[in-house]
């Protein structure tokens, strides 16, 4: 019967410290998800001008314009992607 005792006894302790981690874990993980966030809103407040300005050049200097864009989409789309798997 002690036996069966302390094993419950180590049974809670163990999750208890388990669940303490985790919290801690999940924590961080909300706090480095907030700095992604806001990095990516920035990003995104920068980028959204210049995509609505290139939309109305569309056609007149596409392929310079295009690349430039693609580079910020690209990494715009991979912090998002990183953020999401984050969460």
């Amino acid at each position: 019967m002690a036996d069966v005792k302390e094993q419950i006894t180590n049974a809670l302790e163990h999750f208890k410290q388990q669940r303490d981690e985790l919290q801690v874990q999940l924590h961080l993980a909300k706090a480095d998800a907030k700095d992604e966030w806001a990095r990516l809103e920035k990003q995104w407040e920068e980028t959204k001008p210049k995509l609505e300005a290139a939309r109305e050049e569309a056609g007149k200097t596409a392929e310079s314009v295009g690349a430039a864009l693609g580079l910020a989409i690209d990494e715009l789309k991979k912090g998002y992607e990183r953020l999401r798997s984050r969460l």
